[in-house]
């Protein structure tokens, strides 16, 4: 069932927000920041936009969701457990030996995961052969890619984007976690990434900018790109990297950082108290 209340998708992603925190601090290594500032995309998608259900995680004409920036891998875990795709108790278990829930998605391993990933650039990849795949089957399944903006200094990601524009991938939604921090600073200054809205265009892209911790304008943002035909939609959304800790946010040094005992119990508070 697709949820629609505002107020309901930002409770939930308070709760992915939790969920992202316990795991690392769980695990004593991840990457929290990242997780964080893609916490409103990935509950908007899951709870109000994919065709997916969660009692039938394999089932062939699901929409798919290809988390191209794997080691967000905390926030796509903790959305797929709010969802019920399995007990929330197995959060606790992220990068244990062990346990299925590791440091980059499995998706020989935990159920709603739709592809393997970790190795940056190569995700798009997929997501264009299954939107692919999707017009040849006439499936009508749409595929949605998050991909980091750290990540787009990939060449690979550029040749994936020129094959989705050639062959109209209106089913193809991909989602640029802006948060404009990477391992290294700011992606400027380690990469030179400017002007990312015309690169986009200038690649065959319909592009939408917008607030990518609002729930309104993440909501707007999908429903323009399963309405533009002809081409594939690229959404950028501005995030903050850490969001919703206030401690971490917009710091580069939490990109893969374990909370202290202190510091779990301030994120956890931070969490709840934010507005």
């Amino acid at each position: 069932m697709k949820i629609t209340n505002v107020e309901a998708l930002k409770k939930i992603a308070k709760e992915v927000r939790k969920g992202i925190i316990e795991e690392v601090y769980s695990a004593k290594s991840g990457h929290p920041g990242g997780a964080l500032s893609c916490a409103d995309i990935l509950t908007v998608l899951y709870f109000n936009q994919m065709n997916i259900d969660e009692k039938k995680p394999n089932d062939p004409n699901r929409d798919r969701l290809v988390l191209s920036k794997g080691h967000a891998a905390p926030a796509l875990y903790s959305v797929l457990a709010q969802k019920g795709y399995f007990d929330k108790e197995l959060l606790q278990t992220f990068r244990k030996i062990g346990s299925n829930l590791q440091g980059h998605p499995d998706m020989n391993k935990v159920p709603g995961v739709d592809m393997t990933t970790g190795s940056l650039g190569q995700g798009i990849s997929t997501a264009v052969g299954m939107a692919i795949a999707s017009k040849m089957d006439s499936a009508g399944c749409r595929i949605y890619c998050v991909i980091g903006d750290g990540e787009i200094q990939e060449g690979q990601v550029w040749e994936a984007l020129m094959a989705a524009s050639k062959n109209k991938l209106d089913n193809l939604c991909v989602i640029l976690d802006n948060n404009n921090l990477q391992i290294d600073g700011e992606i400027e200054k380690v990469g030179g990434m400017n002007n990312i809205t015309e690169k986009f265009l200038s690649f065959g892209f319909n592009v939408v900018n917008i607030d990518g911790h609002n729930i309104d304008s993440l909501v707007d943002a999908f429903t323009t790109a399963r309405q533009t035909k002809e081409k594939p939609t690229a959404i950028i959304a501005k995030t903050i990297k850490g969001k919703g800790v206030s401690f971490m946010e917009n710091k580069a040094e939490w990109h893969g950082k374990a909370p202290s005992e202190e510091e779990y119990k301030m994120a956890i508070l931070n969490i709840i108290e934010e507005s």
